[in-house]
């Protein structure tokens, strides 16, 4: 078991908006010793610790990711590829949008929207020339509230790891989670 110092304990609480008491009441423990551990004050028995870090991960078990969200199978297009046959992709799919995605690296979406509304004949062009460059990306750690925040003002998010796009998420597949 790895020891967590202090601050990391009142970190991954407040990241959790646990209150000193409720963490105290999940792990067994006092409110005064839950503040005394984190501010240093106290070295906790081994066995205490682990209640503590037993309750905060039972919290996180509960707490929704974009790696639980996501959609693993990403179709995409590259910017260099022809603007029809995205069009054609998005229709084959029944997508709206589509990534824009350079090697492992994310440029911006392709939209429905974006093409219909092109200056020139959209067929034409490659994608890099009507591509929205605004795209929302989060880690796979992020929770179900930051992606559900960003979804009000882009119509997907893509979740980037070190390695990479990893997954997509969209509004449908948030509100899956909530029925």
């Amino acid at each position: 078991m790895h020891l967590p110092t202090p601050e990391d304990l009142r970190e991954r609480r407040t990241e959790l908006d646990l209150t000193q008491s409720e963490l105290a009441e999940r792990a067994d423990v006092s409110q005064p010793l839950v503040a005394r551990v984190e501010s240093g004050d106290v070295d906790p028995r081994l066995s205490t610790l682990r209640r503590i870090v037993e309750a905060l991960e039972a919290v996180e078990g509960d707490v929704v990711r974009a790696r639980d969200l996501m959609n693993e199978d990403v179709t995409a297009v590259a910017p260099d590829d022809a603007v029809a046959a995205a069009v054609d992709l998005m229709g084959e799919r029944g997508f709206s949008q589509l990534p824009v995605i350079d090697g492992d690296s994310p440029e911006g979406m392709i939209t429905t929207a974006a093409v219909r509304h092109s200056d020139e004949p959209p067929t034409d062009l490659p994608v890099a020339e009507v591509m929205d460059r605004s795209f929302a990306a989060v880690e796979p750690d992020a929770t179900l509230d930051e992606v559900d925040d960003l979804l009000d003002h882009y119509r997907a998010v893509l979740v980037v790891g070190d390695d990479g796009v990893r997954g997509v998420i969209t509004e449908a597949d948030v509100a899956t989670r909530y029925s």
